[in-house]
């Protein structure tokens, strides 16, 4: 089985590199160079021919399957981005809700291989898999958002986006029809988890039996993040081998026939129901792996298993290999065939144990052996280094456990009688009251996670992993490498904390324009004092509030002193939830002003959950900072939300820093009139960069030396305008973009 392997691999390593590092105009010659290759290994020794020959064809076949992937499915697709036409769509999901309406994932009748996403008004909430839709829609590319490459769609072989531009019909088609059973569970199991349960408890009971999770609470989802135990949600290898263990209880584990008859299609329709993630998939491909190669007279061979379940899932849609929970779940995967059982063995040495220091051994391995190829890959895709996971994994993967299989138990015997249900369901609610409980008291330890915008962390990860390699290397002796690698791995941690740290405590004022896409989030600091002004993103690609809380803890910052929000605006506050329920913030500094939309109201709700004190800001506010002043102005008598709101002044002599939030010239002209304001350094530039804000009027007044525009890539408004460019060129302003350069940081003596 070991050829398999190697060709499955060499398959698989082909699709990674074209989708990471080869143009699509390369591939046909690339295959061909494989493929000569893979010919001359016919002239290598007999030990090396066969896999040398597996190798070369395998990687052919991937570079030319690419290109006709590309060329049959993808292509075709997003040719038909930008019209705009009448399409009839199946529904391959039930729909979920969004800010605007609904969405659901569809097939397009008469494009058979791709899918698309089909947004339209609540009324889609209302169908069911399996029923058409005829509509006009307006077609995008899934993989291009807005001059943003998003991989997010296209990893799920969606090439495209329908947006709805008429009256939908719809039509039975194919409902009730047993391609959409798995769909259909799913869904009852959803409707009867809301009867037993509430709140986070049912949500997090529906999150690990179906793979949904879009229920839990924005603090249950952060602490499970924070203390790493997000895995337990995304359904995968763990879940698959407990359905597995309880066909081996109910068949014997011992009939192998009968526990690979009954496991493999019971595995294959669970795909189904949770929707077919790249870890269920590589789970289920591994068990049926190990069902069926005793069957044969083979042995199951996990590389082999591992392997080959990455090549049917590429096969499929190679654009997969871009996914961040296919890469995540086959790191994890690979660590525990290739690292686990030699850390087992090291800790347990030769003697024997008893069942405590086993299962102690054995869970300790499992986790280091699981993040060893994930970690890295976590902090590149989710800028965070979570140090606590082995702790919180030894503390409540047991739990897990319990939770899934007393949940299905709970869901199996209330069908019959719902009481009964309802006292079996006691088990599975405190098992989940645990973990939550425990997820957050570790969420809440100092430095129990890292943010990667620390740049020396990035030296210290190489660093570490070069360390243990070597101590890996060596024959004897290894256990005292590993300690001495322990040891010297905390001590060089300790001082790239310190040290990125100390940047920010050198008595100057820091600003930085976080990177939120379309939005704002801007951070000030001086000593030991921080504030941030607004926090939010229409862009749904970025977390506002895990970014602003991630930089501040990387700047040292455990607790936030003041939250100052200029207006009510989403693409302003939308972050602040999740910003509280991360990080502790001492005060937040709202404009008194009316909001029709209700987003005012769930702030301070969420502001009062998490013990923030609340101001509101009538008038003149001071707040001191560091060696800075923060001077906050409420403006009023606008005709839009825009302009009434709050105006920020930073000065630290002798500078001066100016934030005018979304005000438009009107809102300018009257600031202008009704405060004395000096001659400022930097401008935060109003509503990112419209036309209708940062009027002459207010730069010949204030003449700032530097423009800062916070703005995402892109966007749809045209921000910022030509216009005003133009007039912060003609003062002479230096203009800095977020969309162009990022998080943008400045510091100030």
């Amino acid at each position: 089985m070991r050829k398999l392997a190697c060709f499955a691999g060499s398959f698989s390593l082909g699709i990674f590199l074209t989708q990471y590092l080869l143009p699509v105009s390369w591939l046909l010659q690339g295959a061909a160079v494989c493929f000569a290759v893979a010919c001359g290994a016919l002239l290598l020794p007999e030990r090396w021919r066969r896999r040398m020959l597996l190798a070369g064809v395998g990687l052919a076949l991937a570079l030319g399957w690419n290109w006709l992937y590309v060329r049959e499915v993808q292509s075709p697709m997003e040719a038909l981005a930008g019209q705009e036409r009448q399409v009839t769509m199946t529904l391959c999901a039930y729909p979920s809700a969004t800010d605007y309406g609904a969405k659901a994932t569809v097939r397009i009748e008469g494009i058979p291989f791709g899918k698309a996403v089909y947004y339209g008004d609540a009324s889609l909430l209302e169908l069911r898999p399996g029923q058409t839709v005829m509509d006009t829609v307006l077609l995008r590319s899934a993989g291009t958002i807005r001059d943003d490459d998003v991989t997010t769609f296209t990893s799920k072989g969606i090439f495209l986006l329908a947006t709805s531009r008429g009256t939908p019909e719809v039509k039975a088609g194919s409902v009730g029809s047993p391609r959409w059973w798995p769909a259909e569970l799913g869904r009852a199991m959803q409707l009867r988890i809301a009867r037993l349960f509430t709140g986070d408890t049912a949500a997090f009971l529906t999150a690990i039996l179906t793979g949904d999770r879009s229920d839990l609470s924005v603090r249950a989802d952060s602490d499970l993040s924070e203390a790493g135990l997000s895995h337990i949600l995304a359904v995968s290898g763990m879940h698959c081998m407990f359905l597995l263990r309880m066909i081996q209880d109910v068949t014997g584990k011992h009939r192998r026939r009968l526990v690979a008859g009954w496991g493999i299609p019971v595995l294959a329709f669970y795909a189904l129901l949770t929707g077919g993630s790249p870890s269920v998939v590589r789970a289920c491909v591994m068990v049926v792996f190990y069902l069926t190669a005793p069957l044969f007279g083979r042995d199951s061979d996990g590389p082999t298993a591992l392997t080959s379940a990455l090549f049917c899932i590429l096969l499929v849609n190679p654009f997969a290999a871009a996914s961040i929970s296919l890469q995540l779940s086959f790191g994890a995967m690979a660590g525990l065939l290739w690292v686990s059982d030699r850390l087992y063995r090291m800790l347990a040495g030769q003697g024997k144990h008893g069942k405590i220091f086993c299962f102690t051994a054995s869970s300790i391995s499992a986790s280091v052996g699981a993040l060893v190829f994930t970690w890295p890959l976590a902090a590149y895709y989710f800028g965070t280094l979570v140090l606590v996971s082995p702790l919180s994994n030894l503390l409540c993967l047991w739990a897990a456990s319990g939770i899934f299989l007393t949940g299905l138990l709970t869901l199996g015997v209330s069908v019959i009688w719902l009481p009964l249900g309802t006292l079996f369901g006691l088990v599975p609610r405190l098992l989940i009251a645990y973990l939550l409980r425990v997820a957050h008291g570790l969420a809440s330890l100092p430095y129990h996670a890292l943010s990667m915008d620390n740049r020396y962390l990035w030296l210290w990860l190489i660093f570490v992993y070069a360390l243990f390699t070597a101590a890996c290397l060596g024959r004897s002796g290894r256990r005292r490498r590993y300690v001495l690698a322990s040891v010297l791995a905390a001590v060089t941690l300790a001082a790239s904390v310190r040290l990125w740290t100390g940047r920010y405590d050198d008595g100057r004022l820091h600003i930085l324009a976080l990177d939120v896409g379309q939005g704002a989030s801007t951070l000030l600091c001086d000593s030991d004092s921080f504030a941030l002004v607004d926090c939010g993103s229409s862009d749904s690609w970025y977390s506002a509030g895990s970014i602003a809380a991630n930089r501040l803890r990387s700047m040292g910052c455990h607790q936030l002193d003041t939250l100052i929000l200029t207006h009510y605006d989403t693409d302003h506050v939308n972050g602040v939830e999740e910003l509280l329920a991360l990080l502790p913030v001492k005060t937040l500094l709202v404009p008194d002003t009316a909001d029709d939309s209700g987003v005012r109201e769930s702030v301070l709700l969420a502001a009062a959950a998490h013990g923030t004190a609340v101001e509101i800001v009538t008038d003149t506010y001071t707040i001191p900072m560091g060696e800075s002043t923060l001077q906050l102005y409420s403006t009023e008598g606008g005709e839009t939300d825009n302009d009434s709101g709050l105006v920020l002044l930073c000065s630290r002599e002798p500078h001066d820093f100016l934030i005018t939030g979304d005000l438009d010239a009107a809102g300018e002209r009257r600031l202008l009139e009704a405060r004395q304001l000096p001659d400022i350094d930097i401008l935060a530039v109003g509503h990112h960069g419209s036309a209708s804000s940062t009027c002459e009027d207010l730069l010949d007044a204030l003449e700032p030396e530097t423009a800062l525009i916070s703005v995402g890539s892109g966007n749809s408004y045209g921000h910022p305008a030509d216009e005003t460019l133009r007039r912060l060129r003609k003062i002479g302003a230096d203009i800095y973009r977020t969309d162009l350069q990022g998080t943008i940081e400045l510091t100030l003596n």
